[in-house]
């Protein structure tokens, strides 16, 4: 069991040995940079993350088996993806993608786990919402409202503050330079290389 940042718990499997038996799944992830500069200019943005995000998609009954782990009650299986296969994050990916096809780059930008729904207009927002939630439902996948944030003009999406005006600077990012003290002598502007 490992300590999650938000305090839960979360079940790992050492997965080494089966993640050596099977081939490397090349999936491409979008580069993050080209996702971060394509909420520039939106006026309305709604900030999502999935529940559990591998823990959604349904294992194939046949893989189960090779899921399973021992405890001291017994030996269990996943019936879900779970933390830890070598592949999770391209298939996460690929269903994503799948699911959000009509929508990415248009009206969605989807990394993984984190969505963000972005309109160019205020009053387009709720419609926006609506077509992605539909989606959603359709493939019976969760959202954590903790970490959702609706109907915003900024947020912060894989670790950059996006605006409509594009890319502002995080401030716990840059904390450490805005409280730091400027140097008063020729040794302090030195001791700075």
């Amino acid at each position: 069991m490992v300590r999650k940042t938000s305090g839960a718990w979360r079940m790992c499997v050492d997965y080494a040995d089966l993640n050596k038996a099977y081939p490397k799944d090349s999936f491409p992830l979008t580069r993050i940079d080209l996702l971060v500069d394509a909420t520039s200019g939106h006026q309305m943005l709604s900030f999502m993350d999935a529940y559990s995000g591998y823990n959604q998609i349904q294992m194939d009954p046949a893989d189960e088996e090779a899921t399973s782990f021992q405890t001291d009650k017994g030996l269990y299986c996943y019936l879900v993806m779970p933390f830890g296969l070598k592949n999770a994050g391209a298939t996460y990916q690929r269903l994503m993608n799948k699911v959000f096809k009509s929508l990415i780059g248009r009206t969605i930008e989807v990394y993984m786990d984190d969505m963000l729904v972005k309109s160019l207009e205020k009053s387009q927002h709720i419609l926006d919402l609506e077509e992605c939630f539909c989606l959603l439902r359709s493939y019976n996948m969760r959202l954590n409202p903790s970490k959702c944030a609706f109907g915003v003009t900024s947020g912060k999406f894989l670790g950059f503050m996006v605006t409509h005006r594009g890319i502002e600077a995080n401030p716990k990012k840059i904390k450490a330079l805005r409280d730091m003290l400027p140097p008063r002598n020729i040794k302090e502007v030195q001791r700075m290389n």
